[in-house]
């Protein structure tokens, strides 16, 4: 292969013994691009063994391919034209290697469908073609083979290639060429077909040089799963390179660098790449690599985007399309293996709302749809809800679908595959509710927080003071407390530490999430990870800010490393414009913070600068 010319991946599917190995292992004859002796070793085996020679065994490696005449792995095949360079992916049609085929076509830009004239379309057919929508291929050619079977008949082309266009726009394709062909004879493989002069179309390898290859998405916001994380230690050499493959846009030294769902931020040093370092820009599909200059804690599966840029799609709960080939059914309340991009995390199955399965009635094949069902059965297309149990990151190359892409593992056995549709029921939609539920709700006290807090001349208001887990905001926030406490204001001061092992003792948290303060002056102001337990945990702070705000305080609260969605669910628990945020030292989240202090600095001197600010916002009067 010529790493100057274009090239492009082409999946052949189709059904079993229906020519797919056939007709590419003709296409490389013809062309001749086989090695010099293969065709005359292949004769020769074929006598050997009293069978009749056939092209699909130029390509049918494995032993019992070529014994039972059926394609069982994923052969791959390096092919080329004038016009670029292609590799070729012959899938299985045999339903039981189902998994094979979606395994080969998930690395697809294009396919090709081969049909047999004589059968025509059937049940695995159109199983393939729904497959290849599910996985996001749009280019595609159809093959009508063994056209000598059926006499080189216009009249069989013509009903098939109807029928075919009908249940490919079931499954939102319109197919690029219908060929009728004969991979055993030749006939319209890479020339013209003298028997079916009828026809005026393309040949398959004009309909293999129509494919259009997509141009890399380099102009598109940049998306990066993180692949892994080298760490160098000998040689004085300390560098830890952020190492991927972008999907889309491009990164330079210097820029912002936000990843996801952690929300964790900091900005490129330098661009790293083999044999070279020193490179000027990580773009869409090279790979390479980069490092930080403020040092975070990143790890594979995390999805690296500019901070400039919008962000990708990340949810815990979403809706997806699936195809399950598990032994054993796909059921609701049971948890799976989740595998996206480079993620890998575990989701739950909440609910099915649809399943279907391609039935024969008479002549023809339909979809059978059940709706609400209890389980996935086998070979069954279905529509599901699923919840991870921690956020994960999907369209990240925006209308890119091998960016939707996901397969779900039932033990050690890979049983499921399709694409995500999208985020399902956002708890911000749901929060919404149950604030406007409490406001309806709420036994107002006699006093309301205006009385209060203009006894004290304040106005109540939440102080969110944040930073990394070695800055001083504890300090800050307890010394802020006592300054304004010491001006005659009300204020109250709240580590997350307190809420964490009080009110939320009931919530779950990760191992080894414990308090390692035991003197009883600070407490553990990590906030949990797994995305529905840290949902709940700052709801249940928003409430409480809630409570204290009516009563028309000052609350001030510190916590590591808040992010933006957190602070979303906060100023939907509160009243607008109730809320501050602090950041002390540099902020390795996306959170943007409304005033930034120095954690080199006095506490005295942060403290003074908070009490500005909050004079200056009328929070307080002197």
């Amino acid at each position: 292969m010529d790493n100057t010319r274009e090239r492009i991946s082409v999946v052949i599917a189709g059904h079993v013994d229906h020519g797919k190995s056939t007709v590419l292992g003709r296409l490389l004859a013809d062309t001749g691009l086989l090695a010099e002796g293969k065709i005359d070793a292949v004769r020769r085996a074929c006598e050997k063994n009293s069978k009749p020679f056939e092209y699909a065994f130029l390509l049918d490696a494995l032993k019992d391919e070529q014994s039972q005449g059926i394609t069982i792995d994923s052969a791959r095949v390096f092919f080329k034209t004038a016009k670029r360079d292609y590799l070729i992916i012959d899938a299985p049609g045999h339903i039981e290697f189902l998994k094979n085929m979606v395994s080969g076509a998930s690395r697809a830009e294009a396919a090709i469908l081969v049909i047999d004239a004589k059968e025509g379309v059937r049940e695995n057919t159109r199983r393939h073609g729904y497959l290849l929508s599910m996985l996001g291929i749009r280019q595609l050619a159809v093959v009508i083979n063994k056209m000598d079977l059926v006499g080189y008949s216009e009249e069989r082309f013509r009903s098939i290639a109807a029928e075919c266009k009908s249940f490919l726009k079931e499954s939102g394709i319109v197919p690029m060429e219908i060929v009728p062909a004969s991979g055993l004879h030749g006939e319209n493989i890479s020339k013209p077909s003298v028997r079916m002069s009828w026809y005026k179309g393309a040949t398959v390898l004009r309909a293999l040089d129509s494919f259009r290859k997509e141009p890399l998405p380099v102009e598109k916001p940049f998306r990066m799963p993180v692949q892994d994380v080298y760490k160098f230690t000998g040689f004085g050499d300390d560098r830890r390179i952020i190492a991927g493959t972008p999907e889309s846009g491009r990164i330079s030294a210097g820029d912002g660098v936000v990843f996801y769902p952690s929300g964790k931020k900091s900005r490129v040093a330098a661009i790293e790449a083999f044999p070279s370092s020193g490179k000027g820009a990580c773009e869409a599909g090279l790979a390479s690599g980069f490092t930080l200059e403020e040092q975070i804690y990143v790890t594979r599966g995390e999805v690296a985007a500019r901070d400039s840029e919008p962000k990708p799609e990340v949810a815990s709960r979403f809706k997806v399309r699936l195809f399950w080939m598990g032994r054993q059914p796909l059921e609701k309340g049971r948890f799976y293996s989740f595998k996206i991009g480079t993620s890998k995390t575990r989701a739950e199955v909440e609910f099915i709302p649809r399943t279907m399965r391609i039935a024969k009635n008479s002549a023809t094949f339909d979809f059978s749809v059940t709706e609400n069902a209890p389980r996935v059965e086998r070979h069954e297309i279905a529509e599901c809800i699923l919840r991870t149990v921690r956020q994960v990151v999907f369209g990240a190359s925006g209308d890119d679908p091998s960016s939707m892409r996901f397969v779900l593992v039932d033990g050690y056995e890979v049983a499921g595959g399709g694409t995500v549709l999208g985020p399902e029921g956002a708890p911000g939609g749901e929060l919404k509710e149950l604030v406007v539920t409490r406001e309806l709700k709420w036994i107002k006290s006699s006093i309301s927080s205006g009385i209060r807090a203009s006894r004290h001349h304040q106005k109540p208001f939440l102080i969110i003071v944040t930073g990394p887990e070695e800055s001083p905001r504890k300090e800050i926030g307890r010394a802020l407390e006592q300054e304004l406490y010491a001006k005659g204001f009300d204020a109250y001061f709240l580590g997350f530490g307190s809420v964490l092992y009080g009110v939320d003792a009931d919530l779950k948290r990760p191992r080894g999430d414990h308090a390692r303060d035991t003197d009883g002056r600070s407490g553990n102001d990590h906030i949990p990870e797994l995305p529905h337990v840290r949902f709940e945990h700052i709801r249940r702070l928003g409430e409480i800010a809630n409570i204290l705000l009516d009563a028309g305080l000052i609350l001030i609260v510190t916590a590591i490393a808040l992010t933006e969605e957190d602070l979303a669910i906060l100023r939907t628990t509160l009243a607008p414009g109730k809320i501050m945020t602090v950041r002390v030292g540099p902020l390795a989240t996306d959170l943007k913070c409304d005033v930034a202090l120095d954690q080199s600095a006095r506490v005295e001197v942060s403290v003074e600068t908070l009490v500005k600010e909050l004079a200056k916002r009328s929070v307080i009067q002197s």
